[in-house]
């Protein structure tokens, strides 16, 4: 007899709530999301952190296409003599101390960096491990900012002569042609605020109590409360470092008064924190801390053959020192020497007329309007009754149009490029060095550009 088929159970149907009364068991009650959160929030497991340093599989040569930036920068510092660089390195193999790092590895990121406008050493240590050109550079060396600070401004004599080589090899390669040479000043703000500049009197002062709390520091009295030892190191030297720099600017104050008039020489000002420094008149009209930098640039390719700096507002004693300079770099001299009218000086003039260079600068206006500028003065001397005659021909006037296209030119890469807005070092010595860099730069971006490399 058959057997009456069973009705399908359907899974989907809602199963039915147990009553009060029904005697059947409650199904567990699900934790709330507050419980669930806090619960994964507990759990160890490996999470996403994409901020931090991971290696990657991949070859560093392969990081970068062949016509890279860098990579052309580095092929052009491989064929350069780094001799100087090496010099104060005394770690050999077999020998105490940590390697040092190779200074061809600094020198060519020093250079990128500058290319690209970083100007900060802990702006390019980041990018030494965020940034594939970098990264590149580095070839899996490791920096650290303290490493890359100290090497862009202790080697201003290397640097020196790494811009010479740099200008020897632009020369042979018919990049310098000698005919032309324009040279400018561009003021750039120090690295100090203008509310630190102070009398001499003021100086003094601040001295004393900063001697004062050198001493109490060092010898602390008995009931003083106990800080740690690292704690006190960091007081000690933070007032020591403060004693030096006023100690450092009263020793800058004879320079100071020595700049302005005898009856002026009270109010001479130095500052605290950079006492090399000077307020200089800006190109916005404003007066600032600043330093001149001055560039003497070849108008045939816009190569940089001299670079200078001083803590003067003036260009007026420039032009003799950077004449010297080109000489000494390129044992040869320009047939004219271009300079804006802050330059001009009878030394400036009789200078050039001794190295049988021909000066081209506007005369000033004379005071009497009536009077032909182009006329010598009674008092002038051979040499710059040359020159007012010379800067009233066509020929000189077209001449020196060549000025601005080369130095304005020269002077704004250096601004908008190579990040020469602010100095954020202190001192003469070492912004030549930033200078120097700026400069070396520039000629090598020329080089490779033309592909010398």
């Amino acid at each position: 007899m058959r057997q009456p088929k069973t009705p399908p159970v359907n899974k989907y149907k809602r199963a039915r709530q147990p009553t009060q009364d029904s005697g059947e068991p409650e199904s567990p009650t699900p934790p709330s999301g507050e419980a669930t959160a806090e619960r994964i929030a507990h759990l160890r497991l490996r999470r996403v952190n994409r901020d931090q340093v991971t290696p990657v599989p991949a070859r560093l040569v392969d990081l970068l296409p062949p016509d890279h930036l860098a990579r052309l920068i580095w092929d052009a510092i491989t064929r350069l003599d780094l001799t100087a660089f090496y010099a104060p390195i005394v770690v050999v193999d077999g020998g105490a101390g940590q390697a040092a790092t190779d200074p061809q590895i600094l020198v060519a990121l020093w250079t990128y960096a500058t290319s690209q406008g970083v100007t900060s050493a802990r702006a390019l240590d980041r990018l030494c491990v965020e940034h594939l050109a970098y990264i590149w550079l580095c070839g899996g060396v490791s920096m650290n900012y303290h490493t890359l600070s100290d090497f862009r401004i202790k080697h201003r004599q290397a640097l020196d002569d790494l811009m010479t080589q740099v200008l020897g090899r632009l020369c042979h390669a018919g990049l310098v042609e000698f005919e032309h040479i324009a040279q400018d000043g561009i003021r750039v703000r120090a690295s100090a605020g203008a509310d630190s500049f102070h009398r001499q009197a003021t100086l003094e002062k601040c001295l004393a109590e900063a001697r004062t709390l050198l001493a109490t520091l060092e010898a602390p009295a008995a009931d003083a409360e106990p800080i740690t030892a690292r704690e006190q190191a960091a007081q000690e030297r933070a007032a020591r470092e403060r004693v030096e720099r006023l100690e450092a600017a009263l020793a800058e104050m004879p320079a100071a008064q020595a700049a302005k008039s005898v009856t002026e020489r009270g109010a001479a000002r130095v500052s605290s924190t950079d006492p090399e420094a000077r307020v200089m008149k800006m190109p916005d009209g404003g007066f600032r801390p600043a330093y001149n930098i001055q560039f003497a640039t070849d108008t045939a390719h816009l190569v940089i053959t001299g670079v200078d700096v001083t803590n003067a507002g003036t260009d007026k004693a420039e032009m003799p020192p950077m004449m010297a300079q080109v000489q000494e770099r390129c044992d040869q001299l320009p047939d004219d020497w271009l300079i804006d009218g802050g330059f001009v000086s009878a030394t400036a003039i009789e200078t050039g007329t001794d190295q049988q260079v021909r000066i081209l600068a506007p005369v000033p206006e004379p005071k009497n309007p009536d009077r032909d500028p182009a006329l010598p003065l009674p008092t002038d001397s051979p040499a710059l009754a040359a020159w007012r005659a010379r800067m009233a021909t066509p020929e000189a006037k077209a001449t020196y149009q060549l000025r601005a296209a080369t130095s304005e030119c020269v002077n704004a890469q250096a601004r908008s490029s190579h990040g020469l807005l602010q100095f954020r070092v202190r001192g003469l010595i070492k912004v030549l060095c930033v200078a120097l860099w700026i400069a070396l730069t520039h000629n090598l971006l020329i080089w490779v550009r033309h592909g010398l490399a």
